[in-house]
């Protein structure tokens, strides 16, 4: 049993963590959450000893082996291999130890000991762990000093899984991983033997890998049994059953209240008032729940263009000349396309992207692009290039040179920049808050193509939600590229798979193509390639006639899209007729516009032809949505 008790910490001068308490059962697999700066990491920090908590304790069983992954990156000489071996100490003092040995018995306890811990099996252990993180054979011996921060960083995860702590704390272990290591991380910490607290923003490995959720909010930690699914089942009801108590609370604070006003003065019920004055002074109000800006995604829709947007045949890109880093790449983007880009870090799929987003040229074939294409090209450089002095509405002015100032300020308010926000310093937002500022600042136009390159690093779960459903919202095209599955499941319905210097469609979903890279299944008996070879090889004679029916498609997508939007317009149109109609008919003297001063019998009557035409206009929304969703989104 690992136990929090009243653990509060201040840093700063502001309150961090208050009173925190929770007590999570042995051998569990918990999973912190909460919002940005809600001090999930710090109270990881407090059980590694990093930060001494200004109250509280933090008890764990005697001799508990803690593991905690160090923020900074391995380096020198060492090579990966060396580094994850080297993480075991105790492996390493038996082996130095028994080369000098004389004592048999101690020789032979050594020898005991080293078969008990599977010393001469480590090698292969560590390998295969720095398999499943992208390290080949070749690179798992080169030197430390030739990876980048985050390739080090994932020979620093290697290390500390290796190690088996008795207590695996991670924070964010995903930050540094692509698809394909995270499913293998996914599958690695499924299995693990001892206890595991992890900080995720990953709702897919929340629900596979955890069975409590320990949620941070407010200063304290609420312990929910389930993964992440069942937490936020219950939380719902709970935030339920808080708004049942508030609303309860409310009337009988005015209940109390009448009383009071009504009766205090008089003498012979002024102790009963005074009675119900001290009742009000003793209730402890019971907040409503904020609306947080920071869930606010809202991407304004392009106006049409025709299809193909993007065009791509046989071309080859890269950053030095004749040394190609993608060839052969031929690609079609449509107006309603939900792209997803698949593949290992460092297969070029940050190149393809800035290749469509026009900020690389193609060395050879040909990219055409529709006139008056507008893309959105969101990268994480951009959250670094903000100007920490200046405030959103500075940036946003600056990219809007010819806008009004309302313009403006409509721009940032769909992002959730409204009010003393828009004018805050961007060095005072947190890195979720810049991300959502960049991607105001990249949709200002209402781009025909949204292109985003891992938008949900800096957002947590919630965040991740509201983006899921703001792109879902959006009426242009979505490139994605991403490693939150729960992401590209909700927004992409075609994957390309970036791999072996091109890029091709993938034929499957991605719960195929998961099990493609975890080896499960027969297409894994094929290269990723012959896979995707043998399934277009029998499209491509008819490929011309696929195209037309695609775009004999669209066009009727397009007037069955036409008539829901109609239709809501005019539903739109008619339940604000009929809800001034009902002010007019029952609170006459705020009544205004043409139905003021109108006799009841008149009111009645307009109100009876604007219903028949509300259910008409339904009829019609329901016809043409169903006909929208049988006819599919080609």
């Amino acid at each position: 049993m690992l136990t929090l008790q009243d653990i509060t910490v201040r840093l700063g001068g502001n309150v961090i963590l208050d009173r925190a308490s929770a007590a999570l059962p042995s051998r569990s697999r918990v999973g912190l959450v909460g919002r940005n700066g809600a001090g999930k990491s710090t109270l990881l920090k407090v059980m590694t000893g990093q930060i001494e908590s200004d109250g509280g304790t933090f008890k764990v069983p005697n001799n508990t082996r803690i593991g905690y992954l160090a923020q900074d990156a391995p380096g020198g000489s060492a090579t990966p291999i060396e580094t994850v071996l080297a993480a075991d100490q105790e492996r390493l003092a038996l082996l130095k130890e028994a080369d000098t040995a004389e004592d048999p018995h101690r020789i032979a306890d050594i020898h005991d000991r080293l078969t008990l811990i599977d010393a001469h099996g480590a090698p292969a252990r560590a390998a295969r762990i720095l398999a499943g993180l992208g390290f080949d054979e070749e690179t798992q011996n080169q030197a430390m000093d030739s990876f980048s921060g985050g390739w080090r960083m994932r020979v620093a995860l290697g290390a500390l899984l290796f190690s088996e702590p008795d207590l695996l704390l991670l924070d964010e272990p995903s930050n540094h991983l692509d698809l394909e290591a995270e499913l293998w991380l996914e599958s690695f910490l499924k299995t693990y033997p001892a206890m595991l607290v992890v900080v995720s923003h990953e709702r897919d490995l929340l629900n596979t890998v955890v069975d409590h959720i320990l949620h941070v909010q407010s200063g304290r930690a609420t312990l929910y049994p389930g993964n992440y699914d069942a937490f936020e089942r219950q939380r719902r009801e709970r935030q339920a059953q808080v708004e049942a108590m508030r609303v309860k609370q409310d009337s009988k604070r005015k209940e109390l209240q009448a009383y009071v006003d009504r009766w205090r003065y008089k003498a012979h019920t002024a102790k009963q008032a005074q009675s119900r004055m001290k009742a009000l002074a003793r209730m402890e109000p019971i907040a409503a729940a904020a609306e947080d800006p920071s869930l606010s995604f809202d991407f304004p829709s392009p106006g049409e263009l025709r299809p193909p947007l993007i065009s791509l045949e046989d071309a080859e890109v890269g950053y030095v000349a004749d040394t190609p880093v993608l060839s052969q790449l031929n690609l079609r983007i449509d107006p309603d396309d939900r792209i997803a880009f698949v593949g290992r870090n460092g297969n070029g799929k940050t190149t393809l992207a800035r290749l469509l987003a026009g900020h690389l040229k193609p060395f050879h074939g040909e990219v055409g692009v529709s006139t008056k294409l507008r893309v959105g090209y969101f990268a994480q450089h951009q959250i670094e290039d903000l100007v920490t002095d200046q405030t959103a509405i500075q940036h946003m002015a600056r990219v809007m040179p010819d806008a009004k100032p309302g313009a403006v300020r409509s721009q940032l308010g769909r992002f959730g920049f409204s009010g003393d926000m828009a004018n805050r310093a961007v060095g005072g937002l947190s890195g979720g808050e810049r991300a959502r500022l960049a991607l105001a600042l990249i949709t200002r136009d209402a781009p025909h193509i949204l292109l985003l390159d891992e938008p949900t690093n800096h957002l947590d779960v919630d965040a991740r939600e509201a983006l899921v459903q703001a792109l879902n919202a959006y009426s242009g095209a979505v490139i994605i590229v991403s490693h939150d599955r729960h992401l590209l499941e909700l927004t992409a319905d075609r994957l390309v798979y970036v791999a072996d210097g091109t890029a091709k469609e993938f034929p499957g979903t991605l719960d195929d193509y998961q099990d493609l890279v975890m080896g499960r299944g027969p297409a894994i008996a094929k290269s990723s390639d012959s896979v995707v070879s043998d399934n277009r090889a029998g499209k491509s004679s008819n490929k011309k006639e696929q195209r037309r029916a695609a775009a004999q498609q669209r066009e009727q997508n397009k007037s069955l899209r036409q008539a829901v939007t109609k239709a809501e317009a005019e539903m739109s149109k008619l339940s604000d007729q009929r809800s001034a109609i009902d002010q007019a008919l029952f609170k006459p003297t705020e009544a205004s516009g043409p139905f003021k001063d109108k006799p009841t019998s008149d009111l009645m009557k307009i109100r009876a032809d604007v219903d028949r035409d509300l259910v008409g206009a339904e009829a019609r929304w329901l016809k043409a949505s169903e006909a929208l969703e049988q006819a599919g989104s080609p």
